[in-house]
């Protein structure tokens, strides 16, 4: 099965995750994870790029750089990036990014954890790679910002990633994190 066959879809969530200290916080959408994520997921192949908040005014924030980059100023400016900036959907949660995704497709959509935390039962790159590619079954990455996903989100995965990089120091930004994975997954 090809990638446009089976097509794979990210997210970024903004909450449940957690803050430094361990506890439960929102966090702010940022320009940065708009364009780099966006530019990332669109050069690997990915079908949309979700970023899930449920602050309304953190989404009308994304909303307002989502259309300047597609209908206003920058989409004449840089076609390029409007190319990418376009994939991005806007949601409030989890929930609806699931209910959305069956609504198209019939079916509930595989959701596939990340962390920088090691799990007794995590998925090789190998071993998602192989499964996704034989699958009828949409597959949506979810990548946490702040301090990482909460365990409630990671819950409702049917699967967790491998951590990147080594036990000792492993801290990368979530922009960093989705280009290793996505080139993991997808690289040629």
């Amino acid at each position: 099965m090809t990638l446009l066959e089976n097509p794979l879809e990210i997210a970024l969530i903004h909450h449940p995750v957690y803050g430094k200290d361990g506890s439960i916080i929102k966090t702010s959408i940022t320009s940065f994870d708009l364009h780099d994520i966006a530019r990332t997921a669109k050069t690997y192949g990915v079908k949309r790029y979700w970023v899930v908040n449920p602050v309304p005014s953190q989404l009308w924030l994304a909303r307002t750089i989502i259309e300047h980059w597609t209908s206003g100023v920058g989409a004449a400016y840089n076609p390029t990036r409007k190319e990418a900036i376009e994939i991005i959907t806007l949601s409030s949660s989890l929930a609806e990014v699931c209910l959305t995704i069956e609504s198209e497709v019939g079916i509930a959509p595989r959701l596939i954890g990340t962390s920088a935390k090691p799990h007794a039962k995590g998925l090789s790159y190998e071993q998602l790679k192989e499964e996704w590619r034989e699958s009828k079954v949409p597959h949506v990455l979810l990548f946490g910002t702040g301090w990482g996903l909460a365990e409630e989100v990671l819950a409702q995965t049917n699967g967790r990633l491998i951590p990147l990089g080594e036990p000792e120091y492993n801290h990368l930004s979530v922009r960093a994190a989705v280009a290793i994975v996505l080139d993991r997954l997808c690289g040629r």
